[in-house]
Order: structure tokens, then sequence, then C-alpha cells
């Protein structure tokens, strides 16, 4: 039975029903997927060929069988008796399965067979991985060994695979028959671009990523399958970005705005060089019929906020609606509160707040001005999504903590406009490589510099035993008039990780610690209106010392707090270190973040630890981050957006991405046959990935 690409798997001798349906469950269902399971890595099984054997070294050895017996003890053993093509004597010992062993291990079979040396009554190998071969060991051909005497692919696997013989094994035994059948694989990479990049064909390169011959013959394959890989994802950005340009833009901002200049002139400072640069770069890519969509990209008080309203006005000046759109209620209610102030000496704009839970009646009231026209800036969160919620013209969305929302919910809240145009904001610097793939289908701008006067904050790393020192620290500066933020990883015990919750750590600190001061406790799992109270009366003064949890890490904003101590540091992420150190330093007063941990901890604890005291270039801190943890944690953990590619790495192939970028933009738009292998292979999980 012949096979090709989309042949069931059903088709490959040895895999029935039980074994085709395991693996469906894993996302291979033909012969393409299998092919497309890379092996996660590789042992080296090449022929011994050193001559004296010496205990303990892994050896692939060929030779023939001379004897066996089954020797009874504790536990009854098979015994071997192995001479190699070397005229070394040595034993093979199989405690598990030894009747069924037996039946292999025929007198004068010739073998290679591949396992640890040890000594016992001279050398022998107990269990070792074996292959039958066609030939006498001197003239046998190993060229077609799957298991031993070459360099074998390990594969992943789980017990429910392993449970239908679908382990290693099974899989080279699975993709060696079809890498040997006549199958015949279709190249999909155009011949001008093999050339250009030195590439192999597609077939090569299959055959020698499951069985290379040598750590050569890999690389080649390797670098091949990888560029196919990020060529694909970079035309499906490339494709998502013309799709949405297909509909031509519908309303237009105006080319200057009256609101936004008077917003400017008012301010007590004026923008930094970066934040205009910004400013001009996005009002040059809304002039064009096409709708624009760019990721906004600056550091923790970088200024994005104020930048992007700057914007907003030359759509609200021309009655076009703007949503800002938030991951947080916190963070919601601050925009609401910043974009308020600083509108507060223009004329009358319908700014709307809406938020999930909030009662029917003033909810209702706020639809219908929405829905009317009445309020052109809607601040809200995932409240947004919902299907009560229509806009009257809306042309912009300005998303903040972008890759905190999956794409699906992206494109939610752009069809509830008129094809509007998108300025994704991040304050966590994303390294160029990393941008191009979460990104690649939007206009990156950088603020990369903080705005003048900005106090430095002082970072410092102390062990538990200098806690006494902190809380002095502490209650010094809060007798200044200064606030303090205390953050905690946990909100609740965990004995799993043994750490003092947010919330008994409050009552100490209340009672015990500082009984004459305020303190306020803040988290996740309070109701809104309580967190609401409680950030209401930080910012007021009211409360001295917040004890709180990583619900303060984007957006807050307390001129007057000056210091923060993260207890646990070494549980937190760089990047999100980085973001709550951002939540002082926002007023004139001298700031301080104190990061506090036990003695015993990882050395990419404290090379994290020690790159946040010595830095606070959030950029740098992202490539140190990058390095340290890799792109799936880099935006705080695993966040929707982040491709999962199958054999390309975002952080080694630097390189890789970069030229198949350049490559699918000179590629243009993929026709029919290509936009059918980017469906097959995205949509349908060969290359898994959530945007």
């Amino acid at each position: 039975m012949s096979l090709d690409f989309n042949s069931p798997l059903t088709y490959i001798k040895g895999i029935g029903t039980k074994k085709a349906d395991v693996l469906t469950s894993i996302g291979l269902t033909n012969i393409k997927d299998l092919l497309y399971y890379f092996p996660r890595r590789y042992l080296d099984r090449n022929i011994t060929e050193n001559i004296i054997l010496k205990q303990g070294e892994v050896v692939t050895l060929l030779g023939t069988v001379t004897d066996s017996y089954l020797a009874h003890g504790k536990k009854t053993r098979l015994v071997v008796g192995f001479r190699t093509k070397n005229n070394e004597k040595i034993q093979l010992v199989f405690f598990k399965g030894a009747n069924f062993f037996q039946k292999q291990m025929i007198k004068d079979r010739n073998l290679a067979v591949t396992g640890k040396l040890e000594f016992f009554r001279g050398f022998q190998i107990v269990h070792p991985d074996f292959e039958i071969l066609d030939a006498d060991p001197d003239e046998a051909d190993t060229k077609h060994l799957l298991h031993t005497g070459r360099i074998i692919p390990l594969y992943p696997s789980s017990e429910s695979l392993k449970k239908e013989g679908m382990d290693s094994r099974g899989f080279r035994r699975a993709i060696g028959q079809v890498i040997e059948s006549d199958i015949k694989i279709p190249e999909i990479l155009d011949s001008t671009l093999l050339k250009k990049r030195n590439l192999i064909d597609r077939a090569s390169a299959l055959r020698n990523i499951h069985f290379p011959e040598s750590d050569e013959q890999w690389q080649i394959a390797s670098v091949r399958l990888k560029y196919e890989e990020i060529f694909y994802f970079q035309l499906l950005l490339i494709h998502k970005m013309q799709l949405r340009k297909r509909i031509k833009r519908q309303l237009w901002p105006l080319p200057t705005s009256q609101s936004s200049k008077t917003l400017l002139s008012n301010l007590p400072f004026e923008l930094t060089i970066d934040q205009k640069n910004a400013i001009e770069k996005i009002k040059s890519l809304t002039s064009f019929d096409l709708p624009m969509a760019c990721l906004l990209q600056g550091d923790v008080g970088s200024g994005k906020t104020l930048t992007a309203l700057s914007l907003a006005l030359h759509y609200t000046d021309n009655n076009i609606q703007v949503v800002f759109l938030a991951p947080t209620e916190i963070l919601a209610r601050q925009h609401y509160q910043s974009i308020s102030k600083y509108m507060g000496n223009l004329p009358f704009l319908g700014i709307e707040l809406l938020l999930g839970g909030e009662p029917k009646k003033p909810r209702a009231e706020k639809l219908y001005r929405i829905k009317t026209g009445e309020s052109l800036i809607i601040v809200g969160t995932h409240s947004l999504f919902q299907d009560d919620v229509t806009f009257h013209e809306m042309g912009l969305v300005i998303i903040d903590e972008q890759h905190k929302f999956g794409v699906e919910q992206r494109e939610n809240i752009r069809s509830k406009g008129k094809n509007p145009d998108v300025i994704a904001m991040t304050a966590t610097p994303i390294p160029r490589t990393l941008s191009l793939t979460l990104y690649g289908d939007l206009d990156l701008i950088t603020i990369p510099n903080k705005p003048a006067g900005r106090q430095p904050i002082d970072t410092h790393w102390f062990f538990d035993d200098k806690r006494e020192g902190v809380y002095k620290s502490i209650r010094k500066y809060v007798s200044q008039g200064r606030q303090c933020y205390i953050v905690y990883p946990l909100v609740e015990e965990s004995e799993k990780l043994d750490l003092n919750s947010c919330i008994q750590s409050y009552e100490l600190l209340r009672k015990e610690i500082f009984p004459d001061l305020e303190i306020g406790l803040l988290h996740g799992k309070m109701k809104n209106q309580e967190k609401a109270a409680v950030m209401d009366d930080f910012k007021n003064g009211k409360i001295n010392i917040l004890v709180t949890t990583t619900v303060v890490e984007v957006g807050v904003d307390v001129p007057n707090a000056s210091v923060l101590v993260v207890e646990h540091a070494d549980r937190f992420g760089l990047s999100q270190l980085h973001q709550l150190r951002g939540r002082v330093g926002r007023g004139s007063h001298k700031s301080f973040c104190i990061l506090l941990t036990g003695k015993h901890i990882s050395m990419i604890g404290k090379e994290r630890l020690t790159a946040l005291t010595e830095t606070e270039d959030g950029f740098k801190l992202s490539e140190v981050d990058l390095k340290l943890r890799g792109p799936g944690e880099l935006l705080g953990l695993r966040q929707s957006g982040l491709p999962e590619f199958k054999i390309a790495d975002i952080q080694s192939d630097e390189g890789l991405f970069q030229d198949a970028r350049a490559d699918a933009l000179r590629f243009g738009e993929p026709g029919p046959l290509e936009r059918e292998e980017i469906k097959s292979r995205f949509q349908e999980g060969r290359i898994l990935f959530r945007n």
C-alpha cells in the first residue's frame, strides 16, 4: 500500500486502531503529522571502534550469540554468551522477560547490542538494547538499524502512548517504515529560497532529523526545518495583516487636534522627544486609507498612557469613539482617573468606565450613552466583550498590557467597531526577535526613555536576617510622610511552597510590627468594591503601608509611595519584579526597592536578583530574562499569543527569524497552495500556537 502525506497512520504496519486513537489524542492523525513529530533528543549509539573494553563505558558492539541459559536464584535471569567481532567475550543478562528474550537469543544469531559495561566474573551488559543483523558482523549493513549502531532519536512519550507500544522504539519503528518507503514528500519552499539560504530539500531534512548519520547531518536538517517553520509563521502574520487591510478605513482621525494641543499645553511638564516621535509616527500611520495596527512598547513609567490619550483626541475631535481596554479593574480605574484628570481643563467629553458586576440600572445608562455616541472615550475590562456592549462609531482600540488578552478577545473588540485602528501597549520591553514573533503583524514603536525628572530607584537585595533593619527603614520613611508597599507572592498559605501568606503577614504587621501605623490589605480575591476602597485610601494617604500581591504589578500610580518591599523575591520573574519596582519612583521623592529572600535560592534566582540591583533598564533586563527563563516565561507565565514552535527556538535562532521574516515580506501574499499549507500547518495544529 503506497503512502503519501495524507495517508492515515493505520496504513503503517504495526499501527492498528488502538495505537491510532492514542496518537490522535496528541494531534497525530496522518503520515505528515508523524514525520513532523520531532525527537526530543538523541543518543550516540554508533559502533564502538576501540579494541580495549572498559568498565563503566556505554558501548555498541557487533557480535554473535554463542549460547544462552536460564540461571535460577532469588531472581530467574537469562544469561547469553556473546562474542564480539573483535573476539571479546561478554555476557548479556536479562532479568525481566527472560523467557521472551530466550526465544530471541538463538545460537549463532548476529546482533548489534548497546549498553553499559559492568564487571561480574567478566564483562556483562544488563538488559542491553539490541537489534538483529541480517548478515555476519563483519559484513552487516548497519545503515538500516533503528535502535542501535547509529545515532538514535528519542521521542516525547506518555504513559498512555507507552501502554500502546508507542515509546521511542515504537516511534522509531513507525517513522523508519515511512522513511524507507517510496513516499513522495512534496517540497514547500521555493527553489530560489533553498538556493539563497543554502537549505537542503524537505525530504532529506525529514529523513535526517529522525535518523541522522552524523551531528553535521542533523544540524543541516535542523536548520532547514527551523527555517521552514519560521518562514510559514511569518507568512501567516503577513497574511493576517493583509486580511485586516483589505477593508478600507471607514473613520478618519483628524490630522490636527485642538483638544490634543490644549491637553499638551496644559501639562506641567513637556513630553519627551521619544513620546513626541511616537505620536508623530502613529499619526503618520493613520493617514492612509488602510487601518493602522501598532505595538507601543515602553518601559515602566515611560508615559505610554499620555501618549495614547494624545492620539485618541484626534479621533474624539471627529466624534469617533475610542476604547481603552485593560486586563484588570484596578488598571482600568487607574486609566479612567488619569484620563479624567488630564481632561479636567478641556471641554466636556463623555468618558465612561465599564466594569463587570455593576448594578443593572447604571450599567444600562452607560450602555445607552455608548450606543448613541454620547460617550466618546470608553475605559473597561473584559466586560467590553459582552454582547450587550455596542458602539456608535468606534474607530480606535487601545489595549494595555495587550499580551494578557488572547487574539480572539482582541478580534472581538475590533469587530464591535468600524474596522478600527489598534494601539497595543506593553510595559514589558520585548527583545526584537520575540517581538517579531509575537507581533510581526504590528508596526513596532518604542518609547525607550523615561521622562526627565523621574527619580532613580535604589534597589537592594537582602536576606531575611536583615528584616529588622528593613522595618526600621520603612518606619523612617513613613515618619517623613512617605508610603510603602509590601508585596507577597501568595494570598493563602501554601504548604507546598512553605511561604508566609499575604493575609497572615498583614495580621502580623498590623498587630505586632507596626501597631501604630495604618496598614491596608489588597489582593485579587477581594470584592471589587473592597479593592477600589483600599486603593482610594492608599492614594489619599489614609494608609501608610499597603500589604498586597501582584495585583499592583501594573498601572497603579501613587506618587507618594517611595518604598517597595518584595517578600520571597526569588519566587517572582525578572520582568514581574521590574514591573513591581515601577510602582515607586513616580513622584519627586527618593525611592527604594527592597528584595527579601532566604539564603538558599537557585543560581538562576541569584542571577535574576543581581541583574535587578544592577540596572533599571527594562530592555536590558528583558534580554537577561529571555536567557534565564526562555520566551515562554518572559511575559510572566505562558500568555496567550506566544507560539509553541516544534523545532525553532525564539532565543537561539534569532538570525533565522530575521532571514525568514525578510524573505516572507519579499514573497508577498501567499497563493492558494501556500495558504492551504499555512492552514494545515497552523490551524490544524501542526505547529501549536495561540494566535
